[in-house]
């Protein structure tokens, strides 16, 4: 008997949050499994890799989906909760899959990051959903693609969700870390640095805009889930700037910023770069910093130079 696919985990993952507690998602997963009466051989059957099993990838694939969509939250690394809007998808008679999901602004948000690119610049951007006849058209190498670009959206959300749960303080660090990683400065023994905590003065770091440090790049960073920023913080940091006599200044949010906060760093002499968070993850993706490589596919080609005869 084949294993479902991820779709149709979908409801018994959030049937047994229902309580409301939080719970380990490897429970859940077992417990899916029970109620899906898995044989001992269907539950170790390992996807091609070898890194994961069938059954466990497509039931965390739909916990990935479902949080996307703000049906659960994840309060705790390997933890799962319930949300009420979890609650009212159970107590609906709908069937919960990607096309019920399509209804929540933040799943189309991570269904067009993921499609971007796609099929061609100018479809991707103007849709939610890849059309299954549309799919069944792709190359594989273009198949290959759109999922790469869907498990990376699916990280970006998670990078972003465990920087809010950090510390203010760490987040500071992977601002210079990131500025360090981006070529900025040079090595990290002389040139990074976070400013103290408590005497920023409206400074959260400092690095070297070179090596010799002939110029300084002030950073401020701003941890927001949902909070835009706004001209008025914009300003406050210019002034801040202003007291350090500096040129250079970098922005950095989890969340997003106003019109009016983009438009003013386009009217003064000081050049402020604001990168919101969805251009942080992106960063730190490209950049590898707070991420790994959990696996590695090689794409071979044919070398035709070898089967030439002379």
């Amino acid at each position: 008997m084949p294993i479902p696919n991820y779709q149709a985990y979908m409801r018994s993952v959030l049937s047994h949050l229902a309580d409301g507690q939080e719970h380990k998602l490897r429970a859940i997963t077992n417990a899916v499994c029970d109620e899906f009466n898995f044989t001992p051989e269907q539950r170790a059957l390992k996807i091609p890799s070898g890194k994961s099993t069938y059954a466990k990838s497509r039931i965390g694939w739909a916990k990935t989906y479902l949080v996307q969509a703000g049906l659960i939250t994840q309060p705790k690394r390997g933890y799962c909760l319930i949300t009420d809007r979890g609650i009212a998808a159970l107590n609906s008679n709908d069937e919960i899959n990607n096309n019920y999901l399509k209804q929540f602004s933040e799943f189309t948000a991570f269904k067009t990051r993921s499609n971007n690119n796609f099929i061609d610049g100018s479809t991707a951007k103007n849709t939610t959903d890849i059309d299954l006849s549309l799919l069944s058209e792709q190359t594989p190498y273009e198949v290959m693609e759109n999922t790469f670009n869907t498990i990376n959206s699916a990280l970006a959300s998670d990078i972003l969700d465990a920087i809010l749960k950090a510390s203010p303080e760490f987040f500071e660090t992977l601002v210079v870390d990131l500025m360090l990683a981006m070529g900025y400065g040079g090595s990290r023994k002389d040139v990074g640095q976070a400013t103290q905590y408590t005497q920023d003065g409206g400074i959260d770091g400092i690095i070297k805009d070179d090596k010799l440090g002939l110029e300084m790049i002030y950073l401020q960073a701003k941890r927001y889930s949902n909070k835009t920023v706004g001209r008025p913080e914009i300003q406050a940091f210019a002034g801040a700037l202003d007291m350090h006599r500096a040129k250079k200044g970098v922005f950095i949010t989890t969340s997003t910023y106003s019109k009016e906060a983009i438009e003013f760093t386009s009217l003064i002499e000081k050049r402020i770069v604001l990168i919101n968070g969805e251009q942080l993850t992106d960063l730190m993706l490209e950049h590898n910093l707070g991420v790994s490589s959990k696996q590695v596919y090689e794409l071979k080609a044919l070398d035709t130079d070898y089967f030439i005869e002379e």
